[in-house]
């Protein structure tokens, strides 16, 4: 894909779970939940469609966050005026956590960067995400696979990819509620204790510590937060009596998932999945609330672009 006669690419965007536990807005992982989006060149205009969860609600137009990123790139980059027409297949839940809005961003400038020729790296399209979704922790998993560190340096994105050095499963649980991203900040304070800040920092280096050495046994501690999980749980009814079921039923702990209203329970590999799984939803059953479970792993490609006719493989 190195020159500009590519007229049509299909891209496969991971799901991602931002924050994971104590890493506020720098951790964020990829797991195998995906979106599939073809985007075709065409004379003029905007085409805009899909099929699978929130499909009939896609926004039109430029209004649709995977066309208003396209553009975003193709234009920076002087590409000649074009239409575009959009396909996708949607199977991440939309504003529940999981990063539905980032795999549309990161779609949108991985097929306009594969149309244009390639001009910026993985981790150059980072930075261009970021500065369309705002946040580094869910557009960085989504392109670069893996569990990403990310941190903002100089108004550029540098991230840190790596891999758990053991497999690691996780379970995710997606109650019929829907908690606005805006909502979840609003309710997050101005300031903090400082032993709060001390309490999620020490934390999140120990998780990033454990799944490198595949201490997994500091997992039930190094997951816990102060820094937004306790002002966002009661947002979600049942939520935290959920975590705590996945944890007694054999979990190494669970979390809001992003701005939730997802949970992710963090599984050893020998562990009776369903015994969990039952755990995570039995709160919100309890309460009427239809939740759907994913038994996930960690994807390890991030986005993927196929030319048309390769991408039946997705």
């Amino acid at each position: 894909m190195e020159s500009m006669d590519v007229q049509k690419v299909t891209v496969r965007v991971p799901a991602t779970s931002a924050n994971c536990g104590p890493g506020f807005d720098c951790l964020g992982l990829a797991c195998s939940l995906y979106n599939v989006f073809t985007f075709e060149r065409i004379p003029q205009g905007i085409e805009v469609s899909g099929v699978g969860e929130g499909a009939e609600i896609l926004p039109l137009g430029r209004h649709n966050l995977a066309v208003s990123s396209f553009y975003a790139l193709w234009e920076k980059y002087q590409g000649k005026e074009t239409g575009i027409r959009v396909t996708s297949v949607i199977h991440v839940p939309v504003s529940r956590g999981l990063g539905s809005s980032s795999t549309a961003v990161v779609a949108g400038l991985m097929a306009a960067n594969a149309m244009l020729g390639s001009p910026l790296t993985k981790k150059e399209l980072v930075t261009e995400a970021t500065l369309i979704e705002g946040h580094p922790d869910n557009v960085a998993p989504a392109i670069l696979g893996g569990i990403t560190i990310n941190i903002m340096a100089d108004d550029k994105v540098k991230s840190l990819r790596f891999l758990p050095a053991c497999p690691l499963g996780m379970i995710v649980l997606v109650p019929a509620l829907h908690v606005s991203t805006e909502e979840a900040r609003k309710v997050l304070p101005k300031e903090i204790p400082h032993k709060d800040a001390v309490y999620s920092a020490s934390r999140a280096a120990m998780l990033v510590g454990s799944l490198i050495t595949g201490h997994f046994e500091n997992l039930p501690e190094a997951l816990e937060d102060k820094l937004h999980t306790p002002y966002r749980l009661p947002l979600i009814p049942g939520a935290s009596e959920a975590l705590k079921g996945a944890r007694d039923a054999g979990a190494y702990n669970a979390v809001i998932s992003g701005s939730g209203s997802t949970l992710m329970a963090y599984v050893p590999e020998e562990k009776d999945r369903s015994r969990i799984a039952e755990a995570l939803a039995a709160p919100f059953r309890k309460l009427g609330i239809a939740c759907t479970l994913h038994q996930v792993s960690i994807d390890t490609e991030g986005a993927v672009v196929s030319l048309a006719e390769e991408a039946e493989r997705f």
